[in-house]
């Protein structure tokens, strides 16, 4: 079965899809595009789950503490 593409802009990025990957024609490197896209998209985890992470990295920075005065670090760090 042929690969027709009716567009003339997927037609370019096939042919740019295919220069880069030095595949042999458009419907090996469509095939490889498609399966790279499914691939990250199965292999991405949940976004609850990267949120979580990065809550579980906040978290393990501790408490906040009350008293720092950002304003005083801020000025110190600039030297103002």
């Amino acid at each position: 079965m042929s690969l027709y593409i009716r567009d003339p802009k997927v037609n370019q990025l096939a042919d740019e899809v295919m220069r880069q990957l030095g595949a042999k024609t458009k419907t090996e490197a469509v095939r490889y595009a498609l399966e790279s896209v499914l691939k990250q998209k199965v292999e991405r985890p949940l976004l609850k789950d990267r949120v979580k992470a990065l809550q579980e990295r906040y978290a393990a920075l501790g408490p906040k503490d009350p008293s720092f005065d950002e304003k005083a670090f801020m000025d110190e760090m600039w030297e103002i």
